[in-house]
């Protein structure tokens, strides 16, 4: 949408305390803003409802229906009902892009008062997704069409996955009147999101893949599919927490039977390192290596690194593994296991300060910018002690 007007984007922070402080902070310092793009996270009953109440949408994209938060909505069904409320919320000259390939996405438009505009790989999209296709260093394309004809789309990223959140991007933008030109041309140029399977390369040192802000059962075969059909010397996984799902932690081990065909060495990280039920002779052959802390991960890899090695880093945002891609182009001295910070590293921007060092290194920063702002003020008074 930058192609039309000026675009204040919030993702990742996806919850009410989010949209807030977007709405009433953010948006009041930096003026006028002709869009707001929101990514509405649902983790409770009605939390939707209440974030479409306060957005008042113009526009809703439902990508799809996946079990996440199982503990609290248990079904897809629960899941579909909470993301309803953003269409719900739409006026009647609203939009809603909705994924066809998915029932309970497109159960949505029935009943429906607004316009509805449909994407996917199904026949009857409004917007037909067609030659998928991506394969590191590869990245992906694919074909697009729609009313207009056909877009030839190229994208940033590495997997054949983000067909889907980009063809819901561009068939929103494309209903919205932006020029078709434009449209490839700013998904061509678009910055990934950190630790959502960015590419970090290094020079004379490995690429990493880095997906560490989730790893939810259900979709972990897509990252996994991904370095299958990458092309690299040697590939290796580690593996951090996996989250949202219900039952026994054996997926640790079905996960691992997985990884140890696609990857010349797996490494299991965390509380569940141990859960992996690989054999000892995958231990003593070290197709399997066993890390309890991230720390030992970074030492681990920069023992062994192999120039143009392929890693993924996949785990939910607990662990933030993001710190052994990083330690390659910075000096990372935060290395508690777990933080309890459900920010990015980056985000937090303390990696290389000591964690037991954060509280006061944020107080000493506060004081010196209050120093900055009042120094003039402080200068300009003398103080006389008179006898």
């Amino acid at each position: 949408m930058g192609a039309k007007g000026k675009v204040h984007m919030q993702v990742e922070a996806n919850t009410i305390v989010a949209l807030v402080r977007t709405l009433y902070k953010r948006l009041r310092r930096s003026g006028k803003v002709d869009y707001v793009v929101f990514e509405a996270g649902a983790s409770d009953f009605g939390t939707i409802e209440t974030m479409a109440q306060m957005l008042r949408p113009d526009v809703a994209l439902v990508t799809m229906i996946r079990l996440e938060h199982v503990g609290k909505f248990r079904t897809l069904e629960a899941v579909a009902q909470e993301k309803r409320a953003l269409v719900d919320a739409l006026r009647p000259d609203g939009i809603a892009v909705l994924n066809c390939d998915d029932p309970l996405v497109l159960a949505m438009a029935s009943g429906a008062k607004c316009r509805i505009a449909t994407f996917g790989q199904s026949e009857d999209a409004d917007y037909r997704v067609t030659d998928v296709h991506a394969a590191y260093p590869e990245l992906l394309r694919f074909s697009l069409h729609w009313r207009g004809g056909v877009l030839d789309v190229r994208t940033p990223f590495p997997g054949e996955q983000f067909w889907l959140p980009t063809a819901a991007a561009i068939a929103a933008a494309l209903e919205l009147g932006v020029p078709p030109e434009k449209v490839a041309a700013r998904v061509a140029s678009f910055e990934p999101l950190p630790n959502r399977c960015k590419v970090e390369a290094i020079e004379g040192g490995p690429l990493f893949f880095v997906d560490t802000a989730k790893a939810p059962w259900h979709s972990l075969h897509i990252a996994l599919d991904m370095m299958a059909k990458a092309e690299a010397a040697r590939k290796r996984i580690v593996l951090g927490q996996i989250s949202d799902y219900a039952g026994s932690s054996r997926k640790y081990g079905t996960a691992y039977g997985i990884a140890r065909n696609i990857a010349d060495e797996v490494i299991y990280t965390g509380d569940n390192a141990h859960r992996s039920r690989a054999s000892q002779a995958d231990r003593d052959s070290g197709r399997f290596v066993e890390l309890r802390t991230p720390k030992e991960v970074s030492d681990h890899i920069r023992r062994t690194a192999v120039p143009g090695e392929l890693i993924l880093l996949k785990s939910s945002s607990n662990l933030h593994l993001e710190r052994i891609a990083l330690a390659w182009t910075h000096e990372v001295r935060c290395w508690i296991p777990a933080c309890g910070k459900k920010e990015s590293c980056q985000a937090c921007g303390l990696y290389e300060v000591p964690f037991e060092e954060h509280e006061s290194f944020i107080a000493s920063r506060r004081l010196e910018r209050r120093r900055r702002r009042f120094g003039w003020l402080l200068g300009g008074l003398s103080l006389t002690r008179r006898s």
